[in-house]
């Protein structure tokens, strides 16, 4: 089994669901007593966030590159941002350390392609859902990418912050992100991706029948394949 490093603590809500699905990933794969070899570094996320809101972004991707390197130095052998945010900052972060960076848009783009989800909506913080270091990398792959309109993007971006990090679950706010899915949806969206990973917090497949993709589902199983393989 590879040891697998892991950067989190943003938030640490989040983190768990990382913790946990590779543990239990591991379990079901190599059974008995097996459990996850990894490393994790957690970081202060309010420090984290006064930067993303100052747009100092030079200053995460050094945080993060530190924390890394942290994770190199431990006996990761590769490792995962955990959080879709922070990859904004992903390629500083991959030049601080000579272990490979499991992508959260590279892991999520191969399960779209895979199942023929061509057109999908963009669930996510206002800068994954507005910027192109998320949205661009999936175009690549040849997904057509639908984001919500201004009013509804604040909406998805604020309970994320001021709820779901706090870990303040609220039937309202799963309310109005069914109902922004269902505009998605009349766009064309084929499926939705939950490219923030404490939105799977919120919404799982039986809140809906319109095609979920939970990012922290998907890419805790693209650490389990470079752990122990398919």
């Amino acid at each position: 089994m590879r040891t697998i490093g892991l950067l989190g603590g943003m938030s640490w809500e989040s983190s768990l669901s990382y913790y946990q699905a590779i543990n239990q990933g591991v379990k079901q794969r190599l059974g008995g007593l097996h459990s996850a070899k990894l490393v994790l570094v957690s970081l202060d996320f309010a420090e984290i966030e006064r930067m993303q809101t100052c747009g100092d972004w030079d200053a995460t991707a050094e945080l993060l590159g530190n924390a890394a390197l942290q994770l190199q130095a431990a006996g990761a052998e590769g490792f995962l941002i955990c959080t879709n945010t922070m990859h904004k900052v992903s390629q500083q972060v991959q030049a601080a350390v000579s272990i490979p960076l499991l992508h959260i848009a590279d892991a999520t783009a191969q399960e779209l392609v895979r199942d023929n989800r061509v057109k999908i909506g963009l669930l996510g913080t206002a800068f994954t859902m507005e910027q192109e270091f998320y949205a661009g990398r999936l175009r690549e792959q040849g997904l057509h990418v639908i984001v919500p309109n201004e009013v509804d993007r604040a909406i998805v971006h604020r309970v994320i912050y001021e709820e779901l990090c706090l870990g303040s679950i609220r039937d309202a706010s799963r309310s109005a992100y069914l109902s922004i899915i269902d505009d998605l949806v009349s766009q064309g969206a084929q499926a939705v991706v939950l490219a923030c990973t404490e939105i799977g917090l919120l919404l799982q497949q039986e809140h809906t029948k319109v095609p979920i993709y939970d990012t922290t589902a998907i890419h805790a199983q693209a650490a389990l394949d470079f752990m122990v393989g398919h």
